[in-house]
């Protein structure tokens, strides 16, 4: 098993946690296992730079802000730069994170002098390190805002896609060609969204400024996967609809969608040719197509 896999299972049912030297992995663990309807409230100490990693990571970031809205998780950030051993402790438990970073383990003291003494260090710890603010928003107010600016269907369809996501660390990082910018502006389409309404929404709630989705728009049409149908807007700029042109984009099931967007996606790259789903051949608005 991983260390995130170790961590999840050592800390799951666990009451009053208290962690300190929590990196990026460890707290996706740490999200994953703490549960809403678990007792108490969790305290959290990430170790320094994390808390300015979360606010351009969509999936942990509107994790770690919904679990702090929640009140299931209080989230600190340690001070100065010198890295601090990873602790968890709870009543009569607690657990070191060791070994090189390539191969950390878990090493567990149950109900012993030294428990008592460590706990004591993480609780000292936690105190000393500083309140911390996400620049990411919680994925309630992300979803009410997207009902607001966008419509239902477009945010049930990101809920559900949050529920297959989890807190994954590594789900849609911008480091990745499709990252959460695709997903919105391709789940945008599948709903025949206004391209400024998608990523002004995106743009007031801090996801990305939205000049980085006109890239994201054009690698999407270049793939053949969305199509954009320039429409009246007044004076200045053109704007646009978004359509979904590969027909598993709007067919697909929103569990799925994720997967079979990343599918066609790569497809399209491999083969040099527009997306693999087939191509619209209906054009009618997304709500009158749906088998």
């Amino acid at each position: 098993m991983s260390i995130v896999a170790d961590a999840e299972a050592a800390l799951e049912g666990r009451a009053d946690v208290v962690a300190v030297g929590v990196d990026v992995e460890l707290l996706s663990a740490v999200l994953s296992a703490r549960h809403e309807d678990g007792e108490g409230r969790w305290r959290v100490a990430c170790s320094p730079g994390i808390i300015d990693d979360l606010g351009r990571a969509f999936v942990l970031g509107t994790a770690a802000a919904e679990a702090r809205v929640r009140g299931t998780i209080a989230l600190r950030t340690a001070t100065g730069t010198r890295p601090d051993r990873t602790l968890f402790a709870s009543p009569g438990r607690v657990d070191a994170v060791v070994g090189p970073a390539t191969d950390r383990a878990l090493l567990t003291e149950i109900d012993s002098n030294r428990t008592a003494a460590a706990s004591e260090t993480v609780e000292a710890r936690f105190e000393a390190s500083e309140p911390a603010s996400i620049a990411m928003p919680s994925r309630s107010r992300l979803l009410s805002a997207a009902r607001e600016a966008l419509d239902d269907r477009f945010a049930d369809d990101l809920e559900v896609v949050f529920s297959t996501l989890g807190a994954d660390p590594t789900s849609l990082a911008r480091s990745e060609e499709l990252d959460d910018r695709t997903l919105l502006v391709a789940l945008a389409a599948r709903h025949d969204h206004l391209f400024s309404d998608v990523r002004e929404w995106a743009d007031d709630l801090g996801i990305a400024p939205k000049q980085t989705f006109s890239a994201v728009r054009r690698a999407l049409e270049e793939r053949g996967l969305i199509e954009s149908i320039k429409v009246p807007m007044g004076i200045g700029r053109p704007n646009y609809r978004l359509r979904a042109v590969d027909e598993t984009l709007y067919r697909v099931d929103a569990e799925a969608f994720l997967p079979a967007l990343r599918e066609v996606f790569e497809a399209a790259d491999a083969g040099g040719r527009p997306g693999a789903g087939g191509a619209r051949v209906d054009d009618r608005p997304v709500w009158d197509r749906r088998p």
